[in-house]
């Protein structure tokens, strides 16, 4: 998941006060590429990356044991910025993998040409339905998470209140003044919950649904850790913030989050997730055209849909595997929501219609 999707782990973890986030990219790692040969040097790939990368030291280590290479990670932002960055330096890329553009975004990608085609070894065994862009392959899946409004449960049961469940209960009055979204135009949560009510209501009634929201105190802020760490009453980070919204856009998947890093870890999550609220998010991996180190780059798609990657991920980006045989933790599993059928928009019709989408809801929300 992008710092976004994200996911945003690092963030959660830094408002638990927890340190097994660390950055993957700093100096005194040896699994971050700093002690290898930069620039065209045969033993260094560069990951160009959102912010909420993450993977754990022993799993990068065994890449270098496997391929020679070790991987030096530069993080960007939001997925958003990472790839307009991305975008303006086309041909003389900052690295050689981009990691964290996603199905909201892709169109814009690919329409920029940023990807040198690659079939990745194993995609044989990647989930079919996730490889959007299987007849070219200029991009690789990766993760899968999706975007759902989370709920304080604490809130909720003090006031003896249900906690809403689809889109059309955030609009009802009980919920009103309660929930707290991304903007849809800075981030890819915000983005993704717009796509969600477009998928729910169409491309003629989502704009009505969004007048009854904003009508109903919905508040938008510029980023997923303003509104998941600082707006909403049931993180760890809204607690200590006084947070005073118990409704945020946020992923399937935070609940296990607040579980992990809390001291001492509770038997039940503090967060619920309102399931019918989701909208599919799936991230790709490209090599970037123009890379310097395209070997070295193709070794790491490779190594990104391997089995001992994708076992990684969700405990450290808290996003699911896409590789088929790839083990999720119980923790992940235990304490995050199951979305049988989350909202999708197909790729084609994103890419047609994004830019509109979010001006109208721009016009109708934010200003």
């Amino acid at each position: 998941m992008s710092t976004t999707k994200k996911i945003a782990a690092t963030a959660v973890a830094a408002a638990l006060g927890a340190t097994a986030l660390a950055g993957c990219g700093s100096s005194d790692d040896p699994a971050s590429g700093n002690g290898g040969t930069e620039g065209t040097g045969s033993k260094t790939v560069t990951l160009v990356s959102h912010d909420s990368f993450n993977a754990s030291k022993d799993v990068l280590k065994e890449f270098t044991r496997e391929t020679g290479y070790t991987v030096k990670v530069l993080k960007s932002g939001d997925a958003g910025a990472a790839l307009n960055q991305e975008i303006l330096t086309k041909g003389s890329p900052r690295g050689d993998v981009f990691f964290g553009v996603d199905n909201t975004l892709l169109s814009r990608a690919l329409d920029h040409g940023l990807f040198t085609p690659y079939e990745a070894k194993g995609i044989g065994r990647v989930a079919a339905d996730v490889q959007l862009d299987a007849d070219k392959h200029r991009v690789t899946p990766i993760d899968t998470g999706d975007i759902c409004v989370n709920y304080d449960k604490k809130y909720f049961a003090d006031r003896k209140l249900a906690p809403p469940k689809t889109f059309e209960d955030l609009a009802k009055p009980a919920y009103k003044n309660l929930l707290v979204t991304e903007n849809a135009a800075t981030s890819s949560p915000g983005l993704g919950f717009l796509l969600g009510t477009v998928a729910t209501y169409g491309d003629d009634g989502y704009q009505d649904y969004w007048k009854k929201l904003k009508s109903n105190g919905v508040k938008v802020v510029d980023g997923w850790e303003q509104a998941y760490n600082e707006e909403f009453s049931g993180s760890a980070g809204g607690k200590k913030a006084k947070a005073d919204r118990p409704l945020v856009v946020s992923y399937a998947s935070s609940p296990p989050v607040e579980v992990l890093y809390a001291d001492p870890q509770p038997k039940t999550a503090p967060t619920g997730v309102a399931t019918g609220t989701c909208f599919r998010q799936i991230e790709f991996a490209g090599l970037l055209d123009g890379a310097k180190n395209p070997a070295g780059g193709k070794a790491l798609l490779d190594f990104l849909i391997g089995k001992k990657f994708q076992e990684d991920m969700p405990l450290n980006m808290f996003v699911s595997p896409v590789t088929k045989g790839a083990k999720v933790p119980d923790l992940f599993t235990k304490f995050g929501a199951t979305v049988g059928k989350p909202t999708t928009v197909a790729p084609d019709e994103i890419a047609k219609n994004r830019e509109q989408w979010v001006q109208s809801w721009s016009s109708l929300v934010v200003k």
